[in-house]
């Protein structure tokens, strides 16, 4: 069987590995890349999935960063079923209606934004997918049972087991059969944390062939659970101390809600300040509470009710939904906290809320998540002195919070007690999901405790593999995988244009005075971003 890695593969997002056996074509997870725009570019991309000739797809779970590209591929002709669990169906359905929101909106946005600059429309120019796909796309899922194996083609059986990472989410099983030869694969999908607030811990596996496992944290640990309240509850008081509020950047599902339960354990600790409320400005995060509490039985705290979460307007906690809503946070006066999607900042309504409070001291962006290469968020938590939001640099006088221990992902103590539960002579390690970094360390450590030197896969490198046998690996072309950028074109391009900016200036006295302070603004701007991009040489 081959295995192209058409995501994940040395970053976090995008994931999706295609599978090829000698009867069926099918993906686990096909989900959206996330950072700039140059990994984004990867989205549209759609030829290398090939849609129409997907038989199937398996979700672990309803993450956009795992999910997020499957409305693109049923627009560009997949037809076939998409199996995951219950509770993920009913997140992804929610998820992707609102993912598909969000393209639309941006998509209107970029083709006003080109009109205005009078930029001719591209031909073929369109949303990656729009509401109608997303809808589509749900009636094409089909729930099954966690622990229930099932056979979505010939020579194929998987089954879905409890991965601890959000609601739903799962590691797969699977067993692939061709001819007399069979082959036994563990897909990790996303990895929780033992012990983590809400969900029960991951289930172990049977040892397999090959592991294809996350390492998102192979580099490090997390805090304790103890130690990450502290941090939120010094966050909270820091602000509320100034008189300012605390922006926490979260994922619509999982972390919001466990966030809030954090919230509410604080509260009943009285470490909470009195008169300071809480907005969830996500109307995701609204309608996936509620599905939280729909599969109640599937959490940890099985105690919690609908009522913990009350929005009225004396509760604890308030749900916005409407734009206006979400717009009178930014002009409310006294301290509050305020969640918002998405978690990297890099879409949303907490794009909004940093513009009008990152350059105010003594407000707190309190980082919750894992943060992408490329991300604002990312940026935010590597120091950043401002961020272009809006088309306009902000300037960062906010207080940077980075709390770990809400991470949904194993850490690297937790990932090697997994891999050990099943680590056997024989069998195959691949690293998904994961910078180079934290996957070269996690590798060593993986190497020196078992014995095992795992395979690290690029974007688009193919592999072929049969039972325990080492992979037959396919390296793509690297102009396919990173483009060359020429720096040597551009920065002559700019030498070029600094001339001609001299050359015409002999003439400036011939424009009028008014006309010339407007230039003289316009080149004051253009130096100050050639300032911003120099620092970040």
């Amino acid at each position: 069987m081959k295995i192209t890695f058409l995501g994940a593969a040395q970053t976090v997002t995008g994931s999706c590995y295609v599978i090829e056996t000698d009867a069926s074509r099918f993906a686990v997870d096909c989900g959206m890349f996330q950072g700039n725009s140059a990994i984004e570019e990867r989205n549209f991309q759609t030829d290398n999935y090939r849609p129409e000739h997907l038989d199937f797809i398996l979700l672990t779970h309803a993450h956009i960063d795992h999910s997020g590209l499957l409305p693109r591929m049923v627009k560009k002709g997949f037809k076939g079923s998409i199996y995951c669990t219950y509770p993920t169906a009913d997140l992804a359905s929610i998820m992707l209606e609102d993912s598909a929101h969000i393209q639309e909106m941006d998509h209107e946005w970029k083709s006003r934004h080109d009109k205005r600059r009078g930029t001719a429309e591209i031909a073929g120019d369109e949303a990656l997918y729009d509401t109608d796909d997303a809808l589509a796309t749900a009636k094409l899922l089909r729930p099954v049972g966690f622990d229930t194996e099932v056979s979505p083609a010939p020579g194929v059986k998987v089954t879905f087991r409890h991965a601890g990472h959000i609601l739903g989410a799962a590691f797969l099983e699977l067993t692939v059969t061709e001819g007399e030869k069979t082959t036994r694969l563990v897909f990790s999908g996303d990895l929780g944390r033992p012990g983590a607030l809400l969900l029960p811990d991951a289930a172990m596996p049977e040892t397999p062939d090959w592991l294809f496992v996350e390492s998102t944290y192979g580099d490090r640990d997390h805090k304790g659970e103890a130690d990450t309240l502290k941090e939120l509850a010094e966050a909270i008081e820091y602000s509320h101390s100034h008189g300012e509020k605390v922006i926490i950047p979260a994922f619509a599902v999982e972390r919001t809600q466990e966030i809030l339960y954090s919230l509410l354990i604080l509260k009943k600790q009285n470490r909470l300040p009195d008169h300071m409320p809480i907005y969830v400005d996500s109307p995701l995060a609204s309608k996936a509470t509620q599905v939280f509490m729909k599969y109640v039985d599937h959490l940890r705290t099985p105690e919690f009710t609908i009522d913990d979460f009350k929005a009225t307007p004396d509760g604890l906690v308030r749900f916005t939904q409407s734009a206006q809503e979400s717009q009178k946070l930014n002009t409310m006066e006294g301290p509050a906290i305020i969640l918002s999607a998405s978690g990297m900042c890099n879409a949303g309504r907490i794009r909004h809320h940093l513009k009008h409070n990152l350059w105010k001291e003594g407000v707190s962006i309190v980082f919750v998540g894992y943060q992408a290469m490329g991300t604002p968020g990312r940026k935010l938590v590597d120091g950043a002195k401002t961020l272009r939001l809006f088309g306009e640099e902000v300037a960062v006088a906010a207080k940077i919070f980075t709390i770990n221990g809400f991470s949904a992902h194993a850490g690297q103590s937790q990932l090697l007690e997994w891999i050990g539960g099943m680590a056997r002579p024989g069998m195959n390690v691949a690293l998904v999901h994961g910078e180079p970094k934290a996957q070269t360390i996690l590798a060593g450590l993986i190497k020196e405790r078992f014995g095992i030197t795992p395979f690290i896969p690029e974007y688009l490198e193919e592999a072929t593999i049969e039972g325990s046998a080492t992979a037959e690996v396919h390296v793509p072309s690297p102009s396919r995988v990173k483009p060359r950028v020429d720096w040597n074109f551009l920065a002559g391009e700019l030498e070029q244009r600094a001339a001609q900016v001299r050359e015409r200036l002999a003439h400036i006295d011939d424009i009028p005075w008014e006309e010339q302070t407007e230039l003289r603004d316009r080149l004051v701007e253009i130096e100050r971003s050639l300032v911003l991009f120099l620092s970040q040489l």
